[in-house]
């Protein structure tokens, strides 16, 4: 758990043995330790797209109340992340193949438009906290685990938005990010390799300068995941996807074929 959420106690009970109570902290605090958890939870495939968030089984692992974790789930909603459907409860969002398809046509415009702005902001010194994500990424990609890829190759996407330097484009890129970081995830059997080649091409870009190199190289990163990405989201999506039925802890049933 994220330090500030849990505070704890410890004294002996009758046989001399340590009891140690976690408490957690603040209204604001609960909200957030709920939305984080939760969050990474989805994110990391802990949970899958469409599947059902029951609220007093999150309430009583987060060891929360309904309000705090009501009000997490409305943000993670505001997120993209989870899909509340009224009178009925919430669930993780379905991410269909339309949603990662919606995800790239936007990502193509605004991470083009980042890679510009970070290339002409580019100094010696403004590209050092890139370059340490490009450095983590190719570690990552040397590992060979998966997920550890995923996360550093959404830290670098994210630290081109930062060297970017523009308030407005961070303020509309924030909601995407968690999406973004969950896309890498759940499309994680793409080839790591090629990623980190295109990612140390598109980096050498925005260190020289070169803005319209960058963004084109954005671009076409961005682009080369389309179809791939769209294929995988059609294999993990639920087919007939019912958000009430879902949402009630039931799927549609299927038909049952004749016997004759």
């Amino acid at each position: 758990m994220a330090a500030g959420f849990r505070l704890c106690f410890e004294r002996e009970n009758r046989s001399g043995a340590a009891i140690v109570w976690n408490v957690v902290t603040a209204p604001g605090s609960l909200r957030d330790h709920a939305y984080e958890s939760i969050k990474q939870r989805i994110v990391g495939v802990e949970l899958r797209p469409g599947q059902r968030l029951v609220e007093r089984d999150l309430a009583a692992e987060l060891h929360v109340s309904r309000i705090p974790l009501r009000e997490a789930l409305r943000v993670l909603a505001a997120d993209g992340l989870v899909l509340l459907v009224p009178g009925k409860g919430a669930l993780v969002a379905p991410f269909t193949p339309a949603d990662v398809r919606d995800l790239f046509d936007v990502r193509e415009s605004l991470e083009s438009l980042a890679a510009r702005l970070a290339a002409s902001n580019a100094t010696p010194a403004s590209i050092e906290p890139l370059s340490a994500l490009l450095v983590q990424a190719r570690a990552a990609t040397a590992s060979g685990d998966a997920q550890r890829i995923a996360g550093a190759n959404a830290a670098f996407h994210a630290g081109i938005i930062d060297l970017a330097g523009n308030p407005l484009l961070h303020t509309l890129m924030r909601p995407l990010a968690a999406r973004t970081e969950w896309l890498f995830r759940l499309t994680a059997a793409r080839d790591a390799a090629e990623q980190c080649t295109e990612h140390e091409a598109l980096f050498s870009l925005i260190a020289a300068g070169a803005t319209e190199a960058a963004a084109a190289s954005a671009f076409a990163h961005i682009a080369a995941g389309r179809g791939p990405s769209i294929a995988l989201a059609a294999e993990w999506s639920i087919p007939e996807f019912d958000v009430d039925l879902v949402a009630r802890g039931r799927r549609r049933r299927r038909p049952v074929a004749d016997s004759a």
